[in-house]
């Protein structure tokens, strides 16, 4: 078990070399440093818990900053555990990048969904409308809130409320790439939340061993052979000068 935090970027596309097109999330990770290490012995369970995006000591507090000066490091917006994770492996105020990860392993990604507000049972529970003639006089309702026997509303009723705002996970998702040098990671499909918010990069609880071969991607880069051409130096040739001439 690894796992990681990122930011959501977005979406785009990339193709392989056999000309299939594969939508994937782009996730930018910060460099992650470990701030704590916990163990059986004293914690009661192993973990490991991350930190990333620096923010400034001015907008944090001393129990923040103090904690994260044990790591040796800047104070930071987030930090989350990592469970399961062999921690004799790290060690405190270790870095860890995206190079933990490669092309067509099998991860977990978890994030907040995007909040969408008070909203009806249709759209929030997908029930379906009433006539929508003029004379129905029932359109978007909710429907019957009870039964006869118990008198009351049950516990479990499909009611509107707030919608969205909320922890999922989204599992088995392939990781298509892993560019080091930007320190991204690239995720087959679409994962929770909206841009630019914090996501956590997990291996597959189902599928741990699980790795597929790496998709051959399209590179549109091309390196350009710069060719020397010789320089061929000028010949300078001497002109025949004239013999002045002087009148007697």
């Amino acid at each position: 078990m690894k796992g990681i935090l990122g930011k959501k970027c977005g979406m785009t596309q990339v193709f392989t070399n056999e000309g299939k097109l594969i939508p994937v999330t782009v996730i930018e990770v910060e460099p992650n440093v470990v701030t704590q290490i916990k163990t059986v012995e004293k914690d009661g369970y192993d973990a490991i818990q991350l930190a990333t995006e620096t923010v400034r000591e001015k907008v944090s507090n001393k129990a923040k900053v103090g904690h994260t000066n044990k790591a040796n490091t800047t104070p930071k917006r987030f930090l989350r555990e990592i469970r399961g994770v062999n921690v004799n492996d790290y060690t405190l105020g270790q870095t860890v990048g995206v190079d933990i990860f490669e092309a067509g392993e099998i991860v977990d990604v978890t994030g907040t969904s995007k909040g969408k507000g008070f909203q009806g049972v249709i759209k929030r529970h997908n029930q379906s409308t009433g006539p929508m003639g003029h004379g129905s006089q029932y359109h978007r309702g909710v429907g019957s809130l009870g039964t006869m026997l118990p008198m009351h509303v049950l516990k479990g009723k499909k009611m509107p409320g707030q919608m969205g705002n909320v922890q999922r996970t989204v599992q088995n998702l392939e990781v298509v790439s892993v560019d080091t040098e930007n320190s991204v990671i690239l995720v087959k499909g679409n994962v929770p939340g909206p841009k630019k918010s914090l996501v956590v990069i997990r291996t597959a609880v189902k599928k741990p061993d699980t790795k597929n071969e790496a998709s051959n991607l399209v590179s549109y880069v091309k390196e350009s052979a710069v060719e020397e051409v010789a320089v061929e130096e000028p010949v300078v040739v001497d002109a025949p000068v004239e013999e002045a001439t002087t009148e007697e």
